[in-house]
């Protein structure tokens, strides 16, 4: 781990915790980061905020930068959404995310 790398804690399908290395210097979001870890989120659009495969709960009390309209469009056509549910590729790897507790929405 260097200077630039944060931990995620990401809780799957089957409710097993998985605790994540992720880079701050690479410009990548929680979707990509949970793909190269071969967690199970398709990300079937990309990190284009058009498909809600990489939905997640977040579970800690980090605060997030507010949702884009493109964000809050595609979780209002979402199944399985909650008031904490947010798409993992809007949601970029900073330091003031570090120690971030996310849960895997069920697929639909």
């Amino acid at each position: 781990m260097n200077s630039s790398d944060i931990t995620v804690h990401i809780i799957d399908r089957d409710n097993k915790k998985h605790t994540l290395i992720g880079p701050t210097d690479m410009s990548m979001n929680i979707m990509e980061l949970c793909k190269s870890y071969d967690l199970p989120v398709i990300g079937e659009c990309g990190g284009m905020a058009m498909c809600a495969t990489c939905q997640c709960y977040l579970e800690s009390n980090t605060s997030l930068p507010p949702q884009n309209d493109d964000e809050l469009d595609m979780l209002d056509q979402a199944f399985f959404v909650k008031n904490e549910s947010r798409l993992g590729c809007q949601i970029q790897l900073n330091k003031d995310i570090d120690g971030i507790v996310l849960r895997l929405a069920p697929e639909a």
